[in-house]
């Protein structure tokens, strides 16, 4: 422990053989202060106690709660022989945060390494930015990750700081503004089959239109307000995609929707999602870990929906279905009319 104090702090030097008592001085804010630090026999850092002038006590008040946690860095690393960060990581560190403003953090590990920052776009929105930064900050790019729609891209230099980090964050939130306008609406509108609890970094809605039949949307991050590719499901059109020639300019996505295929989307304002919500024909359940129904008997008479696992299953082990490629053909489960279904995705 003493090893580390006078190498991390040159300007300490110990009073006594037994190196319990060290005395010199200490950089904070610019300004050299005089202190002595006082360690028990047993050379323990957490029993260790502090003495310094009212000033320097006066400005390490609002940050005793840090000063807690780099204790704690120092503690859970030096017995396993991993360095603590000089003094310098952690001024310049929390300098950064102070101009960033200490309301938009929203996290920080106990080792100062990983931050989340809060952002808020024009249409506010909330989103968070998580930095993992190097030992050799700021000389090394942080890693940094969002949840986005797109890949996060951050230019860095040894000179760049976290207030310039939120900047550029920002930026690229506000790029995607339209995007997540388009999503909103369609969230806010119409009753989403899936995913369940849409993330930002979602692209695709399944929007119901009616009973064992949904339109399943793919939103381009870029072009939001071109308008997206698009595939009904449900009985009479399987899994057909639909690709629409002419738009409104002036309309939402989802109006030029309404308009292209002349139909109106249910709303909470006008449906319980409980209508929607069809089980499948096999296991009896709604929803199968991620999945919900998707596939439906072609017949419009029958229209039973069913997982695409569950009824791939249930075809495969009937001695009647056969195989061609990744389709197993095969009769309907309830009506015993002609199905088919694409092989389920193997799981890694």
């Amino acid at each position: 422990m003493e090893s580390l104090l006078i190498r991390d702090n040159p300007l300490l030097l110990p009073l006594n053989k037994k190196k319990t008592v060290y005395d010199g001085f200490i950089t904070v804010q610019e300004r050299d202060f005089r202190i002595r630090i006082l360690l028990p026999p047993d050379l323990q850092l957490k029993r260790a106690r502090l003495h310094c002038c009212w000033q320097l006590k006066h400005l390490l008040r609002e940050y005793e709660h840090i000063v807690k946690q780099v204790n704690e860095v120092a503690l859970n690393r030096c017995p396993e022989g991993r360095s603590v960060p000089p003094p310098r990581y952690y001024s310049q560190l929390i300098s950064e945060m102070e101009t960033v403003g200490w309301d938009k953090m929203l996290f920080i590990d106990m080792d100062f390494q990983t931050l989340k920052l809060r952002a808020e776009d024009s249409s506010g929105r909330q989103h968070t930015l998580t930095v993992k930064l190097k030992s050799k900050h700021p000389a090394e790019a942080p890693d940094c990750s969002a949840d986005l729609p797109v890949p996060l891209t951050i230019t860095w230099t040894p000179q760049s700081t976290l207030e310039q980090l939120h900047s550029q964050f920002l930026l690229v939130l506000e790029s995607l503004t339209d995007f997540w306008d388009v999503l909103d609406e369609i969230d806010r509108k119409t009753w989403v089959l899936e995913p369940e609890k849409p993330s930002r970094s979602d692209t695709m809605r399944r929007i119901a239109i009616g009973n064992n039949v949904s339109i399943k949307v793919e939103v381009d991050p870029r072009h939001p307000k071109m308008l997206p590719e698009c595939c009904l499901l449900g009985a009479d059109h399987g899994g057909s995609c639909l690709w629409f020639a002419g738009r409104n300019p002036d309309s939402s996505i989802l109006n030029n929707l309404r308009d292209v295929l002349e139909i109106e989307f249910p709303s909470p304002a006008t449906h319980e999602k409980s209508s929607f919500n069809v089980e499948c024909g096999i296991c009896y359940s709604y929803r199968l870990e991620d999945a919900i129904p998707d596939q439906v008997c072609n017949d419009p008479r029958c229209g039973q929906p069913f997982h695409q696992a569950c009824l791939y299953e249930w075809l495969r082990a009937l001695p009647s279905s056969r195989q061609s490629f990744n389709l197993v053909f095969g009769e309907c489960p309830y009506c015993s009319k002609p199905v088919t279904v694409k092989m389920a995705a193997q799981k890694t």
